[in-house]
C-alpha cells in the first residue's frame, strides 16, 4: 500500500496538509522506519542546550514539539487500531495544549526522549505489519470527522516532516 491509494474521502480536509507532505509512492511501513531513522538522527543532531529553547516565550520549546509528537503518535496508533477493528464508536479528540505541562517534556533528556520515541514507533510498526489491506481501509469517525485506519498512520508521518520543518525554520 502506497500513499496515492489513499482518498480524499478517507480523511478530514484538517489533516489534508500532513498527507499532502509525503511522496504518493511513500509506502506505509517502509515509511515507518524511514520515518523512525529520520526522526532519530534529527534528535541526535539538535544540540543539548537548545532542547529547551523555545522562539517565542508563549511557543513549545523543541523538546515539548518531540514530546507533542510522540503523544499525536500514541493517539493516532489507538486511532488506527480502533477504526482498523471495524470499530464505529466515535472517538474522542483531544487538545494537545493540554497535553504539554503535565508530560513534563522539559524535564527529560534527550536520551529519554529518543527511547521513548523509539519504542512507541516499534509499537506502531508492530501494530501496522499485524494489519491486513482490508483492515487498513475500514473508516471511522475520529474529533467529528472520518478517517481510514491507513490515513490515520500517514497522518504520522507527515505530522512529523510538518514539526521537523518548523523545528528547522523557527528554533535551530
Amino acid at each position: 500500500m502506497i500513499k496515492s491509494d489513499i482518498k480524499q474521502e478517507e480523511y478530514n480536509e484538517y489533516y489534508a496538509n500532513y498527507i499532502g507532505l509525503l511522496d504518493d509512492n511513500t509506502e506505509l511501513i517502509d515509511g515507518y522506519y524511514k520515518g523512525k531513522k529520520m526522526m532519530e538522527d534529527f534528535i541526535n543532531a539538535i544540540p543539548d542546550e537548545k532542547l529547551t529553547y523555545r522562539y517565542q516565550p508563549e511557543k513549545w520549546s523543541i523538546i515539548e514539539v518531540l514530546q507533542h509528537l510522540i503523544d499525536t503518535e500514541r493517539v493516532f496508533m489507538y486511532r488506527c487500531f480502533r477504526i482498523a477493528r471495524n470499530d464505529k464508536t466515535e472517538l474522542a479528540g483531544y487538545d494537545q495544549d493540554e497535553y504539554v505541562i503535565p508530560s513534563e517534556a522539559n524535564s527529560k533528556t534527550k536520551e529519554q526522549i529518543l527511547e521513548e520515541f523509539s519504542l512507541n514507533r516499534n509499537n506502531f510498526i508492530s501494530l501496522l505489519k499485524s494489519l491486513s489491506e482490508k483492515n487498513l481501509s475500514f473508516v471511522g469517525n475520529a474529533n467529528g470527522g472520518i478517517v481510514s485506519a491507513r490515513a490515520a498512520a500517514y497522518i504520522v508521518l507527515g505530522h512529523d516532516i510538518h514539526h521537523t520543518n518548523i523545528i528547522k525554520e523557527r528554533y535551530l
